[in-house]
């Protein structure tokens, strides 16, 4: 019985951050006093938590990409397309919502955070 209910606690502490969002395997690349580069995985059907930005960024794709992003205050879900090499800007205090890979393999972009 006690084997059941710690199975049961890991299968739904796991599917949770499944789910709900998990931190993101990142790598920095390079950081100075004016920015920071950090290269992002994204895996299939491993959704990206919701965050604040905290600097202006600059993404850019590496990899072709298929995700699902659900907006945060009207929970609306739309599907984006993006191609490597594909470049996107964001500001600083905006919004980051839940992401989620839609693809069978995982895709890449390099953040690049501004520092001021």
């Amino acid at each position: 019985m006690k084997r059941i209910l710690i199975t049961a606690l890991l299968s739904s502490g796991l599917t949770y951050l499944v789910m709900v969002g998990a931190p993101m395997p990142e790598t920095v690349k390079l950081e100075n006093a004016k920015v920071r580069v950090k290269e992002v995985l994204y895996a299939p059907g491993v959704a990206r938590e919701r965050y604040i930005r905290p600097t202006d960024q600059v993404i850019v794709f590496l990899d072709d990409s298929q995700y699902e992003r659900i907006d945060s205050a009207t929970k609306e879900r739309t599907v984006r397309t993006r191609k490597s090499g594909d470049v996107i800007w964001h500001d600083k205090g905006e919004d980051a919502p839940v992401l989620k890979n839609l693809g069978s393999k995982p895709y890449r972009t390099l953040v690049i955070e501004l520092k001021k």
